[in-house]
C-alpha cells in the first residue's frame, strides 16, 4: 500500500482485545483534519489470496462454510499472513493446504484494503500458473470444512453477477485477475 499515511493521534486508549486470528481496540483520536472521536478498529496482520488457473483455463477456487455468514460462500484459495511470514510464502502454503494443488509461476496482481472503515487488513493477491495436483496434499486445518470447485472464468463470472454467495476478497481479485485469463 501507498506510504502516504496519515495518523491519527491517540489521545487515549479504551479497549484492546488480542484475539487468535485479529486484535481489536477501540480509542479517542484527532484525525488529521482535528476531528475529534472514539473510533473501533479490527487491526489484522493481512491476509494473501491466489487465482488458480489450471492448464486447462479453469479457476480453483473453494466452497468454504463460514460461521458468520452462517452458510457455505465461493471464495479463491487465501489464508492470514503469520509472523515473520510474507504474503507470497502464506500463499503458496495455502493453495496446498485447501486446494491440494501446487503453482509452477506466480504473478502479484496487486493488494488493496478489505474493508478500511474499520479494518486494516490488506490483501494481497497472486495469480497462480501451471499447476500440479498434489498426490498426497497436506492437512487442512481443524476448522475448515471446504470443498474444492472449478469454475471457467464466464463460470464464476455468472455466478458473481447473479449473486452467489462469493466473499468481496475473491471478487475484486478476480477482476485484478480478468486481463490474464483466456
Amino acid at each position: 500500500m501507498s506510504s502516504d499515511r496519515e495518523l491519527p493521534k491517540v489521545l487515549k486508549q479504551r479497549l484492546f482485545y488480542q484475539g487468535r486470528k485479529f486484535n481489536f481496540d477501540v480509542a479517542t483520536l484527532r484525525l488529521p483534519n482535528g476531528a475529534e472521536g472514539e473510533w473501533e478498529c479490527i487491526r489484522h496482520p493481512g491476509g494473501a489470496l491466489a487465482v488458480p488457473v489450471t492448464r486447462e483455463g479453469k479457476l480453483v477456487l473453494v466452497r468454504q462454510y463460514r460461521f458468520a455468514a452462517q452458510g457455505r460462500i465461493l471464495e479463491f484459495p487465501a489464508g492470514t499472513i503469520e509472523v515473520n511470514e510474507n504474503p507470497a510464502e502464506t500463499i503458496k502454503r495455502e493453495i496446498e493446504e485447501e486446494t491440494g494443488y501446487r503453482a509452477g509461476k506466480w504473478q502479484k496482481l496487486g493488494e488493496f484494503l478489505l474493508a478500511p472503515g474499520y479494518s486494516d487488513e490488506i490483501i494481497y493477491a497472486f495469480l497462480a500458473l501451471d499447476l500440479e495436483k498434489l498426490e498426497k496434499p497436506p492437512a487442512q486445518d481443524d476448522d475448515e470444512d471446504m470443498e474444492t470447485v472449478l469454475f471457467t472464468p464466464e463460470e464464476l463470472e455468472t455466478a458473481i453477477l447473479s449473486g452467489e454467495p462469493i466473499d468481496a476478497k475473491s471478487i475484486s481479485s478476480f477482476f485484478l485477475a480478468r486481463p490474464f485469463l483466456n
